[in-house]
């Protein structure tokens, strides 16, 4: 199953609450030092949506590589 595929299920499913916070950078291969649960979904050019938690919303807006602008969020419930 391609991986977008399985975040589309995921997401419907709920289980992103349990995701860690990628924030603030959202480097690939990377897992971020924060274990907060993903609240926020950043739409980035030619990548992943990058998950984040609210303390990293406004650090991955600012920081992250391939952000659009204007930012386009999602909130995840």
């Amino acid at each position: 199953m391609s991986d977008d595929r399985h975040d589309r299920r995921a997401r419907r499913s709920g289980q992103d609450r349990h995701l860690p916070c990628q924030g603030p950078y959202g480097d690939e291969g990377d897992p971020g030092d924060c274990a907060d649960p993903v609240r926020f979904e950043v739409a980035r050019h030619r990548r992943p949506p990058l998950r984040v938690c609210p303390v990293h919303l406004g650090p991955s807006l600012l920081l992250a590589s391939g952000v659009l602008w204007p930012p386009g969020i999602v909130l995840v419930r």
